[in-house]
């Protein structure tokens, strides 16, 4: 059957950001009925078309179990769905896998903006501020991004 292995023991609450323009992490939390000893092992693949890759960089608890991965050298392509499996062993019974499709874009954390700069001219009474827009693996379209600018007076 499809989802073979004893209910429950399924990882829950899977989810993966990128950061840093090419890192990312993705977590889960152990299934709740999983027995003590399950182990789960991350796979995935950026297309259908690739070749599904193991974590490299677990996270682990205090009980040597996998509760995340680390990746460098991530790369985003807009429009393919990744693809995320996560399955289990244990000695005392099978463990359901749990698998997802992303969109890589869509998980992506955005760098703040750089070399912000603000210069103001007393007489005229205003200021001029600059940045560079943040990073993004994925696109070097400026219309992409919305920028909001919050001024306290001090």
């Amino acid at each position: 059957p499809v989802f073979a292995g004893m209910k429950g023991s399924a990882i829950e609450n899977f989810s993966c950001v990128i950061y840093n323009v090419s890192l990312m992490n993705c977590t889960w939390q152990a299934g709740r009925d999983a027995p003590e000893d399950t182990q789960y092992f991350l796979y995935w693949q950026y297309s259908r078309y690739d070749d599904a890759m193991e974590c490299e960089l677990y996270i682990k608890d205090e009980n040597d179990r996998n509760m995340g991965c680390r990746f460098q050298n991530v790369t985003i392509q807009t429009a393919v769905d990744a693809y995320f499996l996560v399955n289990g062993s244990s000695n005392e019974s099978l463990i359901q896998f749990y698998d997802k499709y992303i969109k890589l874009y869509k998980i992506e954390k955005l760098m703040p903006p750089s070399d912000i700069t603000v210069n103001c001219d007393e007489i005229k009474n205003d200021c001029i501020i600059q940045w560079q827009r943040p990073q993004i693996s994925h696109s070097n379209k400026d219309k992409c991004f919305k920028y909001e600018i919050i001024i306290k007076y001090k």
